[in-house]
């Protein structure tokens, strides 16, 4: 690989930006396709859409006949759990165990304890001074299960602003209704806020704790590798 595009893949792996690097076949000529690039003019634009989506490699034939190999560096999904709840204390394992980086941030000390979330995955501060220090992406899930607007609102804001993958809220369809208010106040689009996945999970009929957090799971999965045309 020419140590220019090997520089800028490292950059754009730095900063949690997904990138494809493009090898054609026949020549080894290749070239880096950044996600923020728009491609709408690249012959390859469907297939690189479909694996950033992926994050899976492979071989892809061009209407032209020649062949090329796409190398895909995406950023390892992560799970942003905003409230420190007992919904989250189930869901943290769980959604480890299927491969997340889980960070879950509440500013609350009575639930915001390493007794309660060991291991280093708690961060007791707003979720707005979170942020700034680590946005989201859209290879980021958000998950906001604390009931209080005043915490849940701005991570969730952003995480749609962000195109997160998947954004959720608890609540009950009365709940998010004033949700939805306070949102298309904030300037949101109905596009935007039909996202959220609200009530959140798979409705599985879910009431402990733990059967709550595999719904949640649940959804966030789907997003991840089903919803948005993830290969298979």
């Amino acid at each position: 690989m020419d140590f220019s595009l090997l520089t800028a893949l490292n950059k754009e792996r730095s900063e949690r930006r997904a990138a494809v690097l493009v090898t054609d076949i026949g020549t080894g000529a290749q070239r880096l396709i950044l996600r923020s690039a728009d491609t709408s003019a690249d012959p390859l634009h469907e297939e690189l859409q479909r694996r950033f989506r992926s994050g899976k490699s492979g071989m892809v034939e061009l209407d032209d006949g020649t062949s090329a190999f796409l190398t895909v560096n995406v950023p390892p999904p992560r799970l942003v759990i905003i409230g420190a709840v007992h919904i989250s204390q189930a869901l943290v394992p769980m959604a480890e165990i299927a491969g997340f980086d889980v960070t879950v941030v509440d500013p609350r000390t009575a639930f915001a304890t390493e007794e309660r979330f060991p291991g280093g995955t708690l961060k007791a501060e707003w979720p707005e001074d979170v942020l700034k220090s680590t946005p989201l992406d859209p290879y980021t899930a958000v998950a906001a299960v604390t009931h209080d607007p005043k915490i849940d609102d701005i991570p969730l804001i952003e995480a749609l602003k962000s195109e997160c993958f998947y954004v959720g809220a608890l609540g009950s369809w009365k709940t998010h209704g004033k949700r939805v208010e306070r949102f298309k106040a904030a300037g949101l689009s109905d596009a935007q806020i039909g996202r959220i996945d609200a009530p959140i999970g798979l409705d599985i009929g879910a009431a402990s704790p733990a059967e709550i957090a595999v719904a949640v799971l649940a959804n966030i999965i789907f997003a991840l590798r089903k919803e948005a045309g993830g290969l298979q």
